[in-house]
């Protein structure tokens, strides 16, 4: 059977490169660039991406070069009570630039007036601040650092003209993302020793938008058998076959206006030129929260998808007492807008087409638990004077999943009731964590100097959360308490 690529699409268009895009996995394929192939096919955009790998040992770059950088994108689900089982191959990356083999091939588009926009998704531990050497010739390990050296390559190019600057998007999971994203660069570009004047064009010369995303994308099949299924369907094979729910919501924070550049909504995509806080304060706290709340615990349990959790008796009366009896109090919305938002939350969680498995959710699980569920933890705790039971049970299953046992190479290893499985988080992170652990030997004291020493460290959880009345104890009662479970 034949591989996708330009034999297989014959009409591929041949369009201009206008996006430069961080990241290359599998929501930006299912998202962004779904969104850049809809407006490309109905002729209002005519732009193509140029996709940058945003980490050192990527697979997905060498994957799309094989497809000619073509991919087909499924979207199954219910909406408006209609079953939709949609797919098509997206055309709108163009190529695919390894950083850290072709620096100066990524500084060369910032020369590229074309290049307009810049859409990322690092995930949340990649939108932090790291201090780092200036070296011309070399990529720096973070995304913001990166983008630095980007920006001022056409700061250069362009001689700081004031009309020269970028549109930039990034979709990481981060409150008021855009703004932190533009706090960082400054930052680094004054690390870097770049002058005032850079930092000034920085200001006014481009436009950093807060956004929020929302689509649940599961990316690759996961049994051979599906893969199979839909492989005989197409008649080609696509080792980045991306599959996701119909549901779409993009909310920029930015005019209205920019539409004329973008037009989203000209192709019924929604799109929301609006404030990012009431959009962001439901799916955050409820569809993210309840994700991340519930990976760790589903995949200790034996569970291997949303769609297993929610099919556990057990499991989903945990998960409905969480979003009850644990989230709601602490929003500010109304009945009625956390009501409606919820059920749609869990009819995708439902969705009978959705493999969205468990161990995608935990990647930077540590990091994603900071922001999706740490405020919704404290908050209640600030509320009600007590610690809220499923989710500190949650940190604690969070925890103990991220145990490290073992090194092999780079990759960090887990271990549960006889299964190994990789760890991905950031580098220091791991370490740290397995340094904690390294002297637990099942008695209670170790077990409390453990939880003591990662709830004390601030570079973790941004706070002491040793200072939290009880949390520490609560936290210890659940570690020992799945940790007694494992070996009974």
């Amino acid at each position: 059977m034949k591989r996708l690529s330009n034999d297989v699409l014959t009409q591929r268009p041949t369009l201009p490169e206008k996006i430069v895009q961080f990241g290359e996995g599998n929501f930006l394929r299912g998202f962004i660039d779904w969104m850049i192939h809809q407006m490309n096919k109905q002729g209002l955009f005519n732009g193509s991406i140029v996709a940058i790998q945003p980490t050192p040992h990527g697979r997905i770059l060498p994957k799309l070069a094989r497809q000619d950088y073509l991919y087909t994108t499924v979207l199954r689900g219910i909406q408006e009570n209609q079953v939709i089982d949609q797919a098509e191959v997206v055309t709108s990356i163009s190529r695919g630039i390894n950083p850290y083999s072709d620096w100066q091939e990524v500084l060369s588009l910032a020369q590229n007036k074309d290049i307009q926009f810049i859409f990322s998704n690092t995930t949340e531990a990649g939108l932090a601040y790291k201090e780092e050497k200036y070296e011309p010739e070399t990529a720096p390990p973070s995304f913001p650092g990166k983008l630095a050296l980007f920006l001022y390559e056409r700061f250069q190019s362009a001689q700081g003209d004031p009309n020269s600057g970028f549109y930039i998007f990034p979709c990481e999971l981060v409150e008021n993302n855009g703004d932190l994203l533009k706090e960082i660069v400054l930052k680094v570009s004054q690390d870097f020793g770049f002058p005032e004047a850079f930092r000034s064009w920085i200001e006014s010369a481009n436009h950093f938008y807060n956004t929020l995303v929302d689509r649940i994308v599961t990316g690759f099949p996961k049994t051979n058998g599906e893969v199979e299924a839909f492989y005989n369907t197409f008649h080609y094979e696509d080792e980045l076959l991306t599959i996701g729910e119909p549901y779409h919501l993009f909310v920029i924070d930015g005019p209205i206006t920019m539409e004329e550049l973008l037009p989203f909504q000209q192709v019924g995509l929604n799109i929301q030129w609006t404030s990012v806080k009431p959009f962001r304060e439901l799916k955050v706290r409820i569809l993210n929260g309840l994700h991340t709340m519930m990976y760790a615990i589903g995949l200790l349990k034996g569970k291997e998808t949303v769609l297993e959790v929610m099919e556990d008796n057990a499991l989903r009366a945990m998960i409905d007492h969480c979003l009850q009896q644990e989230i709601f109090p602490v929003l500010e919305t109304s009945d009625e807008e956390k009501a409606v938002f919820a059920e749609s939350v869990i009819q995708r969680f439902l969705n009978p087409f959705n493999h969205h498995q468990l161990s995608d959710i935990g990647l930077n699980g540590l990091s994603k638990f900071r922001v999706r569920v740490l405020p919704t933890l404290l908050d209640y705790i600030e509320k009600y004077h007590q610690v809220p039971e499923i989710l500190s049970y949650s940190f604690a299953a969070s925890l103990l999943y991220y145990r490290v046992h073992y090194y092999e190479g780079d990759t960090a290893y887990g271990q549960w009731k006889g299964k190994t499985y990789p760890l991905k988080e950031n580098n220091e992170t791991l370490k740290f964590l397995e340094q904690a652990w390294q002297n637990y030997d099942d008695t209670s004291e170790k077990m409390e100097a453990v939880v003591n020493t990662i709830l004390e460290n601030q570079t973790l959880w941004e706070k002491n959360l040793n200072k939290v009345p009880t949390l520490k104890k609560k936290v210890i009662h659940f570690l020992s308490k799945l940790l007694a479970d494992s070996s009974s």
